[in-house]
């Protein structure tokens, strides 16, 4: 935090409570001096500085916050909110959508699988009743920074092997090499949804926190091969389309 705010910034006792005056302290701090995602300091220095106990400064940043201003990264501390990533809706990868930004993407694949997939994804990938199909759960993160949890269904007649291979690159980027697969179609679905506990652990939010969801179905010259439901932290994306006059011809719904 900057030297200039420290030194005028101080809590004073009076009618103001003492976690409201920090409150406008670290907000007037971080709206002149610091720059979207850079760390605060900890409730221990903050208590030092300011000369207040740990539960004033708990009470101050929990407060910026549930107002946006801050957000926490389990593990790693306080943040100041970055701007939100433009999603464009357009069929690339989250690694070479990361790469493209100038950030490091990494991945922990939480489950992999071949189990039988609900009805509505055997009729997306044209799978017979109770034909099972590759499942594969994972967390997607941009410089350590969970972004997005995925949850997708794989066509194996396919994609024979694909669970024996090194999934925490780029999947499509591996499909294209071990499989000669590229995807040239997909059909996408956005809506809005609050996280759930689970989903609110894995991102570092907290339950109710808003997510945009997509729901992907992407296919190769014609044929259905992934059914791919993605959960994107609601403070971290915004979504931009492009819009014109053309009025889209008429399709049924998601299958």
């Amino acid at each position: 935090m900057a030297a200039s705010e420290v030194t005028t910034g101080k809590v004073v006792d009076g009618p103001v409570p003492k976690h409201a005056q920090l409150r406008e302290i670290l907000r007037r701090a971080i709206d002149r001096e610091l720059p979207p995602g850079s760390p605060i300091p900890s409730e221990r220095e903050l208590a030092q500085r300011y000369r207040v106990s740990r539960l004033t400064v708990r009470s101050a940043i929990g407060k910026l916050v549930d107002e946006g201003v801050l957000t926490r990264v389990r593990g790693k501390g306080t943040f100041t909110v970055s701007r939100r990533m433009d999603l464009q809706l357009y069929l690339m990868s989250f690694t070479g959508d990361m790469r493209r930004r100038g950030l490091v993407a990494s991945t922990d694949v939480l489950h992999r699988g071949e189990e039988v997939p609900p009805p509505s994804t055997a009729r997306a990938l044209a799978l017979a009743p109770e034909q099972p199909a590759y499942r594969l759960v994972r967390l997607r993160r941009a410089d350590g920074i969970p972004l997005a949890l995925e949850r997708g269904w794989y066509h194996p007649g396919h994609l024979p092997g694909l669970l024996d291979l090194d999934l925490t690159g780029s999947l499509y980027e591996l499909l294209a090499h071990h499989h000669d697969l590229r995807f040239d179609d997909a059909r996408q679905t956005v809506w809005a949804e609050a996280a759930d506990r689970d989903t609110a652990r894995l991102l570092g939010i907290r339950p109710g926190d808003p997510l945009l969801v997509f729901r992907r179905i992407s296919t190769t010259r014609g044929a259905p091969v992934e059914d791919i439901t993605s959960w994107y932290r609601g403070d971290r994306y915004q979504v931009t389309v492009q819009l014109d006059r053309k009025v889209p011809a008429e399709h049924g719904g998601m299958p």
